[in-house]
């Protein structure tokens, strides 16, 4: 897609919560709320353990995500963001990603997780195709 908006970018960087959609083995959508970052023009959300949503990308890597943004536009319908893309996983750096996402989503002074030790875990890396939705992003200039 090349480089992600400004507007888009501010989204993905802001507390909103992420649905992930992901393609289960019948067909069938699987949606998981997760913490997202950004790592370039790339998504990225972390997971502790092996999750259905990981093994859903290890199989199919077409992933959906949207998140709820604020403001509204001249209709008065509330901004959304959606993005569609494909999902790679890449193994450890979890612990390192949640406790950097803890601090927009949690707060500060938070820790997370709050284990002593965690697992490597995995960073889903999401590769942006195109982007959707009701906002700036969206709309002509």
């Amino acid at each position: 897609m090349g480089v992600l908006p400004e507007s888009a970018r501010r989204v993905l960087e802001s507390d909103g919560l992420a649905h992930l959609v992901t393609v289960s083995p019948d067909g069938a959508p699987q949606v998981a709320i997760v913490w997202v970052g950004l790592e370039g023009d790339d998504i990225l959300s972390a997971h502790l353990v092996e999750q259905q949503k990981l093994r859903n990308v290890r199989r199919d890597p077409r992933v959906a995500l949207s998140v709820e943004a604020p403001g509204t536009n001249a209709l008065g319908l509330r901004y959304y963001l959606v993005v569609h893309g494909r999902a790679t996983i890449e193994e450890g750096g979890a612990p390192e990603l949640l406790q950097e996402l803890a601090h927009t989503y949690l707060g500060p002074d938070v820790t997370s997780p709050p284990m002593p030790d965690p697992p490597p875990g995995f960073r889903l890396r999401i590769s942006v195709d195109r982007i959707g939705g009701v906002g700036p992003w969206t709309e002509s200039s």
